[in-house]
């Protein structure tokens, strides 16, 4: 965070400070403040801890372990005794102003802010594009998917002083969310990737979420980044007050990616062009559907400066840094297991069995006792159109040609009714109603067995992937090359 001390902070938000009911010392007001965090276990010296009420927890019966740990103060909407308090009503708000006022002076020194959104793809995005943005300045972007009124101005409070760029990724949870993100951490790129089904229970429908997602387009004030493949995205264009270009895979843009060849891990090659300039590219991330990613991170880049050549390069040694998004490892019995369970919708579900099927198909071409299998969880918030979504789902798992199908927990059990009713062996299709009796059914895993993993995260089907791994010696292979 830039030179803020606990009183600029506390004035900031219009905060009272008290520490065991009482005022505080100037001492204490003039304490430097390094962070934001809200959960105690991240507190370290320097940092301001917020105390979030939730439904499960709250926040404030953490306080006291978070000023042990070093933390300076807390944000409540109470005195908690034991450590100073900065006591506003609303903690969230709060953390908005902070991000707010740090961005804003970072601002005046440089930063660039690059806001990405979709309904898949954003967490993937930032990561290629933060790899690409570290070969020419410092850079700051979220870990994992801070991607909400919570996480944003989180992310923001770590921008330094010599911070160039801050990635803020935005997901959105109705109209009108992406533009108070974008109050918090105002853009001067917008990056749009994609409009799928995911939230559909929130939005009613695919326009009412292009409705929300093209916000950031609207608030871009340097440039906007479009994806020309998605028609949706495309006629964001007319929203957008600041120059816009388009990305595309197969099709002519300012930046594109055309001559696509897979290897037997479904790790991607293609030529990325931007302009006149034509660069090989080839991806260490698993998946067809990571060349778009990587297109999206491209256009970004290119269009704050970056040299061609540095984002094809760049590209090509990008890895993977959130956790749970198509992580590839080696079972103890020399299996494979794909473990993508951070979160799930109809179109991350459908591109993770396209790469399972795919990765099924060159391993069978050398050894034919290859078999698939893919263990599926519910995909939630999709609304009215939940249980013909999972039966859509079902039926894509009987077109791949997936040898098993395994669906857990009742929400579930439309996938297994939609890949029977597509011709699917009913032997090969089991519906248990729990993570144990998935892990049952996964015991005893040949070498030749390649296992999907994915779901929505509140199922929590990641503990599968470890379990399966406990016990023997992990190797991540997320597409490094040997």
């Amino acid at each position: 965070m830039i030179d803020n001390t606990v009183g600029e902070l506390a004035a900031v938000i219009g905060a009272r400070v008290e520490a065991d009911g009482h005022g505080v010392d100037a001492s204490l007001l003039d304490t430097p403040v390094i962070d934001l965090v809200y959960d105690s276990r991240d507190a370290r010296p320097g940092s301001l801890f917020v105390a979030l009420p939730g439904e499960r927890v709250d926040g404030h019966d953490y306080a006291q372990a978070a000023w042990r740990a070093g933390a300076v103060a807390a944000i409540t909407n109470r005195p908690v005794p034991g450590g100073p308090c900065l006591v506003t009503d609303d903690p969230v708000a709060a953390m908005g102003a902070i991000g707010r006022h740090v961005v804003a002076a970072a601002k005046i020194g440089g930063l660039q802010v690059i806001g990405i959104t979709g309904s898949a793809g954003k967490s993937t995005t930032k990561d290629l594009l933060a790899q690409i943005l570290e070969r020419v300045a410092p850079v700051v972007a979220p870990r994992g998917s801070m991607n909400n009124e919570i996480g944003l101005p989180t992310t923001a409070s770590w921008v330094q002083a010599d911070t160039r760029f801050l990635i803020a990724e935005m997901g959105a949870k109705g109209i009108g969310h992406i533009r108070y993100l974008c109050g918090i951490t105002p853009p001067d790129v917008g990056v749009v990737l994609n409009v799928g089904a995911a939230h559909l229970g929130k939005f009613g429908s695919q326009d009412a979420i292009a409705q929300a997602k093209g916000e950031l387009a609207e608030a871009a004030t340097a440039a906007v980044v479009l994806n020309s493949d998605d028609r949706r995205v495309r006629a964001m264009a007319q929203r957008a007050t600041a120059p816009v270009s388009f990305f595309s895979v197969g099709s002519p843009a300012q930046v594109s990616a055309d001559e696509l060849v897979r290897d037997d891990l479904d790790r991607w090659s293609f030529a990325l062009r931007i302009g006149d300039e034509r660069h090989p590219v080839r991806l260490r991330l698993l998946g067809r559907h990571q060349v778009a990613n990587a297109v999206a991170a491209a256009a970004a880049a290119h269009v704050v400066g970056v040299g061609a050549a540095v984002i094809a390069e760049a590209l090509s040694a990008a890895e993977s840094r959130s956790h749970w998004r198509m992580e590839l490892h080696d079972l103890p019995a020399g299996g494979v297991l794909i473990n993508d369970a951070y979160n799930a919708n109809p179109v991350s579900m459908a591109a993770a069995l396209d790469t399972l099927s795919s990765i099924g198909d060159h391993r069978r071409s050398t050894d034919p006792a290859t078999t698939t299998t893919a263990v599926l969880g519910e995909m939630l918030e999709l609304g009215a159109d939940s249980d013909s979504l999972h039966r859509d789902l079902g039926r894509t798992v009987a077109e791949h040609r997936i040898d098993r199908l395994i669906t857990v927990g009742p929400g579930a059990e439309p996938i297994a009714a939609g890949a029977l009713a597509a011709g699917m062996d009913p032997a090969a299709v089991a519906q248990v109603p729990d993570k144990a009796e998935a892990l049952a059914l996964l015991q005893g895993l040949a070498a030749v067995d390649l296992v999907l993993i994915k779901a929505s995260r509140d199922v929590g089907l990641e503990s599968i992937g470890e379990q399966l791994l406990a016990g023997g010696r992990q190797h991540a292979r997320t597409g490094t090359r040997n």
